[in-house]
């Protein structure tokens, strides 16, 4: 008799526990927390961003995060997946667009992970694509080149076509100085250094004085290179302004860690449920950042109020 009612506390113990297990799951709330990039957490620009975030993350919900480099492939991707999976991880940013279509592939082996990535169109019902609209941000960066440029020559040094900030960069040169020409080539990666400083060299042969590099590790070497030609450039993804203060005009900004965090409050709230969500200035997730001294103080009072506009209406000034 003993020995019966023993079994079936047992049996009950276990029944509650696998019920607060599953529970635990589906209210979103947070276990571990990982996160694929394509490149290096070490390249002081996009990754570096991302990696910020994620200890964000682990400082907030007292959990642990785990990392993997050089994932760019489907089967790497499902085995890292695989992985972290292992160690407890419902939570996986990808931080890249590569993510999404990979993603979405595997994601009904795992209905009880939130998988989130950056600026794509796929989705799922645990597939979140966070974008920026990067846009406005290129506009504004744009604006501050055309005012600037003393030969009327800007290049954008970017990585590939699809990104709206070279759109929205061109608008904004053109909108600021309609007499400026804006030189584009694309690297085709977002870390080749040599072929990003061999289209430098080639665009200041053409007289660029301005130049816009819209890579990750890239975009260093380049204002860098910048700097000792006694040239300009408006900084990427962070402030780079700790570059050299006189030559980054300013910065278009993108405050990924920011986005991580605010993706895992709506996961852990259980109000992600897949799909495409875009952030703007509005979000306080993308900003300008420090202006040069070298840019005129009534100018940069004439962008921050063009912004504050923007941000009420969303209205670009050529709009």
């Amino acid at each position: 008799m003993l020995k019966k009612l023993y079994a079936i506390i047992f049996l009950i113990s276990i029944f509650l526990v696998l019920s607060g297990c599953n529970e635990y799951i589906d209210t979103g709330q947070i276990q571990n927390v990982g996160m694929l990039t394509e490149g290096t957490i070490d390249d002081q620009v996009w990754g570096q961003k991302g990696y910020e975030g994620l200890q964000a993350i682990e400082k907030k919900y007292d959990v642990n995060v785990y990392y993997k480099e050089g994932i760019k492939t489907q089967q790497e991707v499902t085995e890292s997946v695989d992985e972290l999976v292992s160690n407890g991880v419902n939570l996986i940013f990808g931080h890249s667009n590569i993510y999404g279509k990979y993603f979405v592939n595997i994601s009904k082996s795992y209905p009880d992970v939130q998988f989130i990535y950056f600026n794509g169109g796929y989705h799922a019902k645990n597939v979140t694509s966070l974008n920026f609209n990067s846009h406005a941000m290129g506009f504004f960066g744009g604006m501050v080149a055309g005012k600037m440029t003393e030969t009327d020559q800007i290049g954008i040094v970017a990585a590939y076509e699809w990104q709206p900030e070279i759109e929205g960069f061109y608008e904004g040169a053109k909108y600021e100085n309609p007499e400026v020409k804006v030189h584009i080539d694309y690297v085709k990666d977002w870390a080749d250094k040599d072929t990003a400083i061999s289209m430098y060299k080639r665009m200041k042969e053409q007289n660029v004085d301005v130049f816009y590099p819209t890579g990750d590790s890239y975009s260093i070497d380049v204002i860098k290179q910048a700097r000792k030609d006694g040239l300009y450039a408006i900084g990427y993804v962070s402030d780079q302004s700790y570059i050299d203060e006189e030559t980054v005009l300013t910065s278009t900004v993108q405050q990924v860690d920011k986005l991580y965090t605010l993706a895992a409050k709506k996961f852990n709230k259980d109000e992600l449920d897949g799909g495409i969500l875009v952030f703007d200035f509005q979000d306080d997730v993308i900003s300008l950042g420090t202006f040069s001294p070298v840019v005129p103080e009534d100018y940069q009072d004439k962008i921050e109020e063009i912004i504050k506009k923007y941000k009420k209406t969303a209205l670009l000034p050529n709009e």
